[in-house]
């Protein structure tokens, strides 16, 4: 007699804060992978495509490919060519530009005369 009235108490009814709690995890896990892994890739695209749009002429350039270069002429919105030497030069696409390595300091019209 006992026995069964236990087991009729322990049984609960499917309720709102059950219900809760079994999501509870599901949107911690997305807010950690938000913080943690969404929003940096979303910020490093950004200063990507803002390096990408102010390339000049004269920037020292890294491409994914590896190849060092200097930009020597901007063709449009979506090329660039390049010196990787002495009179050798290359056309690449400015999404393919990976880092820009230094950009070239303004000449300095007033020096120090002695």
């Amino acid at each position: 007699m006992f026995i069964s009235e236990a087991f009729a108490q322990a049984a609960g009814t499917p309720g709102g804060e059950n219900v809760f709690m079994q999501f509870l995890p599901f949107v911690l896990i997305i807010g950690v992978f938000y913080f943690l892994m969404i929003r940096p890739q979303q910020k490093r695209a950004k200063e990507h495509k803002t390096m990408i749009a102010t390339l000049r002429r004269g920037d020292n350039v890294i491409t994914s490919g590896g190849i060092v270069a200097k930009v020597s002429k901007v063709i449009d919105d979506n090329e660039i060519e390049l010196e990787i030497s002495a009179g050798v030069k290359i056309k690449v696409i400015r999404a393919t530009i990976s880092t820009v390595v230094g950009k070239p300091t303004p000449a300095n019209d007033t020096v120090d005369k002695k």
